[in-house]
């Protein structure tokens, strides 16, 4: 049994329409499209569609011929995808989406009340097909959820992909009652919201381009420091003729910071940066970087006897 389904009581001879399943025992029935009860499915029967058309026939025989309408015009909408509220009575509207496209829609569906979300119905669209996914009762409009349909658009051989659309339809008096008007593929009057706008188009070239542009070098391999790192610049550059002292001290602390970056990503327990004594600007500098860089178990002056005032130990967690 699924929500849509017209059913008959086994205790009495009332009918309605399945719109809610509750859990795996009790259904929600709309008895003359007015009132709802919740029903055991042991209690109910599925009307079969031909005792349905055969009931609508007798009906239809007892019509004299005079007072018979000619069935409407077909209705001629723009494609798209819409969520239909279709009356099912005054009161009783059945909540619809409507694929008017050439395309398989897959869809899913849901409510949202006070910021908690609870799925309805998912399916698979044919192109001018549709699907009920609940039913709301106009007198309990203030408290009608927000629905929520996500869709994306299908067909086996198609030129083009596109992007999956998350629409979220809030329903408001003001609104609501001005969107009226025939809705595609039902062909009869509701209340229609259309989900989709111009589908977007991905461009997989440029997907391609921002995953290989991701992907990690296959020939990177991470290379620890040397235990001892010296930071004097002749040791860093050839030809220092056209280095003033600010480009010489940038120099030395971006090499500085490579060899501590590496150093910890290698798990090495100590290292030691040889700067010089000089007027102790790079060794300020450095011991700067290192007060604030996590992972920096402590540092100090390495073995005076063998670099005198001129290197820092730093040893690592």
């Amino acid at each position: 049994m699924n929500v849509g389904d017209r059913v008959r009581l086994m205790t009495g001879r009332e009918e309605g329409i399945i719109t809610r399943i509750l859990d795996n025992n009790i259904v929600e029935v709309a008895i003359d499209n007015d009132f709802t009860i919740p029903v055991s499915r042991r209690e109910i029967v599925l009307i079969a569609p031909e005792e349905a058309k055969a009931f609508r026939g007798q009906e239809q025989e007892s019509i004299k011929p005079s007072a018979r309408k000619e069935p409407p015009a077909p209705v001629l909408a723009e494609k798209g995808i819409y969520l239909a509220m279709v009356q099912q009575s005054e009161e009783l509207l059945a909540a619809t989406v409507v694929n008017n496209t050439d395309y398989d829609v897959l869809f899913t569906s849901g409510e949202e009340r006070n910021n908690k979300y609870r799925g309805l119905q998912n399916d698979k669209l044919a192109p001018k097909a549709t699907r009920v996914i609940g039913h709301y009762h106009l007198k309990d409009f203030e408290q009608w959820p927000s629905l929520l349909i996500q869709f994306l658009q299908h067909r086996n051989g198609a030129p083009t992909l596109f992007e999956p659309v998350t629409k979220r339809v809030q329903f408001r008096a003001n609104s609501f009652y001005k969107s009226k008007k025939p809705a595609p593929v039902i062909n009869k009057d509701a209340y229609v919201f259309q989900l989709d706008s111009k589908p977007t188009i991905v461009d997989t070239d440029k997907i391609k381009e921002q995953m290989a542009a991701a992907a990690p070098k296959e020939n990177y391999k991470l290379e620890a420091p040397n235990h001892e790192v010296d930071l004097h610049i002749e040791k860093l550059v050839e030809d220092v003729s056209n280095l003033n002292n600010t480009a010489m001290l940038k120099l030395q602390m971006e090499h500085f910071q490579d060899a501590l970056d590496r150093a910890m990503a290698a798990n090495m327990h100590e290292i030691v940066f040889i700067h010089g004594a000089g007027n102790g600007v790079l060794r300020k500098e450095i011991q700067k970087v290192l007060s604030r860089t996590p992972g920096i178990k402590f540092f100090e002056d390495a073995r005076k006897e063998k670099f005198g005032y001129g290197a820092t130990l730093v040893r690592l967690k």
